[in-house]
């Protein structure tokens, strides 16, 4: 599924497709979603091809075709006793209100919140265990789980936004695109997208106000992957 730009996005291209024939242009999208530049948009085309979302035909402008739609998702899960605030994100990613009531064979699992991660300029990491918040058991893979708070704004752009909980899912290794717990020089924390520039790595955020981190790779240490948001209203 999809962040709220993704779904914004997603939605405009298909409308216009219905309406016109032809997809927006580049510009036009920009200015839909209230971007500041076109950068953004290349980023969430991207991002919406890679989930099977669209698919840009080759050796033609302005040439995108929508694939599907996520509404039937969220119906789905809607069903399942919980609200999406956001579709879900990048990397199966999702964002939930709390948990409604649930039957005894889809009880919720008490994940333990160790703290604080930064979105923005890096904080102090904490793994201090302070209390628990239950998750549909749906959400988590395999492995072991923690969530952290969110402070900043340097993600906004990816769907996270300052006071969510981040679940990870605790892992000492990622992929190229995947959202991670980064720990620099073992002293600081931050929630970052994670990219390999030759011998290097990037920890890049989704917010054009920040700038890309680039580090050795022995200064980052890997501490797990974002694989959902939980957010309180």
């Amino acid at each position: 599924m999809l962040t709220r730009k993704q779904y914004e996005l997603l939605r405009f291209i298909n409308e216009r497709l219905k309406e016109a024939g032809v997809p927006p242009s580049f510009d036009e999208m920009k200015d839909a979603l209230d971007l500041r530049s076109k950068s953004g948009i290349h980023r969430l085309i991207t991002a919406l091809e890679e989930r099977g979302f669209i698919r840009r035909l080759p050796n033609r402008a302005r040439a995108i075709e929508v694939i599907k739609l996520p509404e039937l998702a969220a119906a789905a899960n809607s069903r399942r006793g919980f609200t999406p605030s956001v579709i879900e994100g990048t990397l199966g990613k999702r964002t939930v209100s709390a948990p409604a009531a649930e039957d005894d064979g889809n009880r919720p699992v008490a994940v333990p919140v160790m703290g604080r991660i930064a979105a923005g300029t890096p904080i102090e990491a904490l793994q201090t265990r302070s209390h628990t918040i239950s998750v549909p058991p749906d959400m988590l893979g395999s492995g072991e789980h923690y969530a952290l708070e969110v402070r900043g704004d340097s993600m906004v752009d990816a769907g996270i936004l300052d006071g969510d909980m981040a679940l990870i899912q605790r892992n000492e290794t990622a992929d190229t695109g995947d959202i991670v717990v980064a720990l620099i020089d073992e002293e600081e924390a931050t929630l970052k997208r994670f990219r390999r520039r030759g011998a290097s790595i990037a920890l890049e955020p989704a917010n054009t106000a920040y700038e890309v981190r680039i580090l050795p790779p022995n200064r980052v240490r890997i501490q797990g992957k974002l694989i959902g948001l939980y957010r309180k209203y």
